[in-house]
């Protein structure tokens, strides 16, 4: 029991596990403020739009209870509390908008991430290549020659067997 415990330690204090501990709580709190900005910011304004007061509470009566008339439904609340078959659009709405803008918003944070990483690597794996030489000594009177020459032109030898070692 006590080995499990250990193990149990050691996964839980690793560092991926406690990053990943965090991203979950930062976005749960992110979430509630997404679903904020919709709810009361955006949905207001849809509602506005519409014509209707609260948009997240937009519905279609699907079925009325016996004894109900439909004058009598005039909130959502009321439909839940009167028993009424409700098709709740504007939630429906509501939630996609709420879901449309996290994913636009992590998006732009893993381009951005993304960016950053590549930056950092393309600065790590691209070391400067020296340009190739123009000129080379000769061996046997020092003198500056073209790289790419086999004979020296100021004393006649010639560097391709002296390379070779075959003079």
């Amino acid at each position: 029991m006590k080995k499990f415990f250990q193990e149990f330690k050691e996964f839980a204090t690793r560092g991926n596990v406690v990053d990943l501990a965090v991203g979950v709580i930062i976005g749960a709190a992110f979430q509630k403020i997404v679903t904020s900005a919709v709810n009361d910011l955006v949905m207001p304004l849809i509602g506005l739009i519409t014509g209707n007061s609260n948009f997240n509470d937009a519905f279609f009566i699907l079925r009325l209870p016996e004894g109900v008339d439909a004058a009598q439904v005039t909130s959502l609340a009321t439909a839940t509390e009167l028993g009424v078959t409700t098709f709740n659009y504007g939630a429906f709405i509501s939630a996609v908008i709420d879901f449309l803008i996290m994913a636009f918003v992590i998006f732009l944070m893993i381009k951005a991430l993304n960016k950053a990483s590549s930056l950092t690597h393309r600065k790590q794996e691209e070391p400067e290549t020296p340009a190739e030489p123009t000129v080379k000594t000769c061996p046997y009177c020092l003198s500056e020659i073209p790289y790419k020459a086999k004979k020296c032109a100021h004393c006649a030898t010639d560097l391709t067997a002296a390379v070779d070692g075959t003079e």
